[in-house]
């Protein structure tokens, strides 16, 4: 069967053709501003957050696992109190406490104001005018500090009041989207964070034409479903954004929101553990370049409601001690994948002959590191051809594992449903080694 371009891109891109990371490849620096990070563990791992004070010790405990995003609303109604007067102080503290730990920002533009249609979605010419204007002095404010501005939340959802259809958001977005432009053109802009794929919502907004004022475009893929089973989704909305997307421009597609509560059925904060890393990484391997992960700490302690458990970090909060949250195997999971591959850029997914394998290259100068793991129900044995050397594991919360030891046909590996890290000490494969490999050894599909 002929396969669609969005496929020979994931083909191309896993076999090492498209480069995950065109500036460090091209030794050039990154635009300033609001620019995407780039496909580097770990600068595109974010957590949501619903405070705007961060309690004393809690930024620290954040960066300590590796997160260098926060995603939180940008309130309207807080930051214009009065029609055209405008108080940004809350959030200039806010970001003066994030800055120091290399914590960037992805605020959501939302929602209402009471100024302007009564409080509701601003529908008429006037409160759409002042939503736009609001948002583009927000964007001068903060230019240059590495802000990301997304357009509202979930906009498909049945939150909003009056009922929010696609024509209703798109015309704010495409205003919202001029106004920044003429204000901070060099600031980034995103948007619809849909509550999941909602292929014709997108489309609509596609078609009425935000991709000519958004950098990037933002879903929530949440799923019970294992995060392997993106790879499909991704491929099908990143063909639609071809179709409909200016022919200069390159329009990534951002996971904005997806977590998995330890209270769901069937899950448990162990398995939560396993999913948070291998989440990251398969969004890494689809090139795609900032992943927020809900929820930063636990909301609430009730053992039955799965909203208070999707946290990375207990509830409760100690003033007096350090570390300020006990952390969760997720929290441990996260810092380990951090630590890790810190610096390592994705290069490769590796054939195993099995396609519910995924050993994951990552490279940086010469060195490469392995993640693996399998969503098979059994762990098994796996054969890696060409390899060579000692190789020490790290389990997905930070455990040691037996070294293991490549033979004559390569790394043999016991592959489960936790990621495990594997490093050389001694001999492996160099990064130009690896794109040999890749020649005969890379997966063109999931």
């Amino acid at each position: 069967m002929m396969r669609s371009p969005v496929y020979a891109f994931t083909a191309l891109m896993l076999a090492g053709v498209v480069h995950a990371d065109p500036a460090r490849d091209e030794g050039q620096e990154p635009s300033p501003g609001g620019s995407l990070p780039r496909l580097i563990v770990p600068d595109g791992l974010g957590v949501n957050i619903h405070f705007l004070q961060p309690r004393p010790g809690e930024m620290e405990m954040l960066a300590q696992a590796g997160f260098r995003w926060i995603r939180m609303r940008f309130q309207w109604n807080r930051t214009e109190p009065k029609p055209g007067r405008y108080d940004f102080a809350a959030y200039d503290r806010f970001l003066s406490e994030a800055e120091p730990h290399g914590i960037r920002m992805l605020w959501i533009l939302d929602y209402w104001n009471p100024n302007y249609d009564e409080g509701l979605f601003p529908l008429s010419e006037e409160a759409r005018a002042a939503f736009a204007r609001w948002a583009a002095a927000a964007a001068a404010h903060f230019r240059g500090r590495g802000v990301l501005w997304e357009m509202l939340n979930e906009p498909n959802g049945p939150q909003w009041k009056p009922r929010l259809n696609v024509a209703r958001y798109a015309r704010l977005a495409v205003e919202t989207g001029r106004a920044l432009r003429a204000a901070a053109p060099r600031e980034a802009f995103v948007g619809p964070a849909t509550s999941q794929f909602a292929f014709p919502f997108q489309e609509e907004c596609f078609r009425a034409g935000v991709l000519e004022y958004w950098s990037a475009v933002s879903v929530h893929p949440y799923r019970h479903a294992e995060p392997e089973t993106v790879a499909d989704d991704y491929a099908r909305l990143r063909q639609l954004i071809g179709q409909y997307a200016p022919s200069d421009k390159q329009v990534p597609i951002l996971s904005g929101e997806w977590g998995y509560s330890s209270a769901w059925k069937d899950m448990d904060e162990a398995k939560q553990a396993k999913l948070l890393p291998r989440q990251y990484l398969i969004n890494l391997a689809n090139g795609v370049p900032i992943s927020i992960w809900y929820d930063w700490h636990d909301d609430g302690t009730n053992p039955s409601e799965p909203e208070h458990h999707f946290g990375t970090v207990q509830y409760p909060y100690f003033a007096d001690r350090r570390p300020v949250y006990d952390p969760k195997p997720a929290y441990l999971a996260a810092q380990t994948l951090t630590r890790q591959l810190s610096g390592f850029v994705f290069k490769e997914r590796l054939r195993t002959g099995n396609a519910e394998d995924y050993v994951l290259a990552f490279t940086k100068d010469d060195q490469t590191r392995l993640a693996a793991w399998t969503t098979s129900a059994e762990p098994h044995a796996v054969l890696i051809p060409g390899f060579s050397g000692h190789y020490q594991v790290t389990g997905h919360t930070g455990q040691p594992l037996p070294v293991v030891n490549a033979g004559d046909g390569g790394l043999s590996l016991t592959l489960t449903d936790g990621p495990q890290y594997l490093r050389a000490p001694f001999a492996g494969p160099s990064s130009r080694g690896i794109r040999r490999l890749a020649r005969r050894a890379a997966v063109g599909t999931y």
